[in-house]
């Protein structure tokens, strides 16, 4: 087995059946497996992503940590769906508007959001002399991160019906 199969399988197994959340220190989780940060972060960033049905959020410095969250069923497979049908590696104006429609529609976000939301994929944003392709490129990239920003949302509104306490992230 290799060791980054070893290090997945690792962190999955604290992420036990009913807990979505953990936390690690990346140097930590380095030294346990005698290997190189950068190790840990190959992991991370291959093994737990949206298409994989987790979220990353870290926090750097003395006392930082990385924290995995395990988006639940029902809206992995929705990020799932948008991230990789929906959207894929290029969206033109018409498909990015009735996706951010349907997420207001589906509740996913409110109406304003979805309106924020568009108008920073909409032609007028996109308004730099580059090929369609290009912009459609963009649009896509942009579109990806919006959802991912709403998965993390969704993870603290979680964390806070817990009981857990807001953390403030820099953007």
């Amino acid at each position: 087995m290799r060791l980054s199969d070893t290090i997945e399988a690792f962190i999955k197994s604290l992420l036990q059946e009913d807990q979505e959340t953990c936390e690690l220190k990346r140097n930590e989780l380095a030294e346990y497996f005698h290997c190189a940060p950068s190790q840990i972060n190959y992991v991370l960033s291959t093994r737990f992503t949206p298409d994989h049905g987790y979220v990353i959020s870290s926090q750097r410095g003395g006392g930082g940590f990385v924290r995995i969250v395990r988006i639940r069923t029902d809206e992995a497979q929705g990020l799932t769906y948008y991230l990789n049908e929906r959207i894929g590696d290029e969206i033109d104006e018409q498909r990015a508007r009735i996706i951010c429609h349907h997420l207001a529609e589906k509740g996913v976000v409110t109406l304003d959001e979805a309106r924020i939301m568009f108008s920073a994929l909409n032609r007028q944003a996109m308004s730099v002399p580059v090929p369609e392709s290009l912009k459609n490129i963009l649009r896509a990239k942009i579109l990806k991160n919006m959802l991912l920003a709403v998965a993390q949302k969704q993870e603290r509104k979680q964390r806070e019906a817990e009981g857990g306490k807001e953390e403030y992230h820099a953007l």
